[in-house]
């Protein structure tokens, strides 16, 4: 089993930027497909962002699209999501997900493990 621990999250203001780091407590390169989630208050979850196994095939939502990139350093078992030119409506939990699978996909249900969230608050 997969153990996903967040860290990173703050509050920043308008137009600053943030880097959330995911560690994993074993290899996931080439096994698990990795991917960003967040909750906002009174929200449902919304997809962020995925990464393949292979670090090839990356998705994001439009929201984020152009602002938040995701990256992962195989050799450390970390995954990364840089946040830059943050909004308001980007205030959420944060959480890191892994699948049990090399194929990325937006849809939180096909994630198997999930880390515990770090909050990030963009106010002025």
């Amino acid at each position: 089993q997969v153990q996903l621990v967040e860290s990173g999250g703050g509050l920043v203001q308008p137009g600053n930027s943030l880097r959330l780091s995911c560690a994993a407590s074993e290899r996931t390169a080439g096994r698990y497909a990795m991917g960003w989630f967040r909750q906002a208050p009174g929200k449902e979850r919304e997809f962020v962002s995925t990464i393949s196994g292979s670090g090839i095939v990356i998705y994001y939502a439009d929201s984020v699209k152009g602002r938040f990139t995701i990256s992962r350093d195989s050799a450390n078992n970390m995954v990364y999501l840089q946040m830059n030119n943050l909004k308001p409506e980007d205030t959420a939990v944060y959480y890191c997900a892994a699948r049990g699978s090399v194929l990325a996909t937006p849809h939180g249900h096909e994630y198997d493990y999930w880390g515990q969230g770090t909050q990030v608050t963009v106010s002025s």
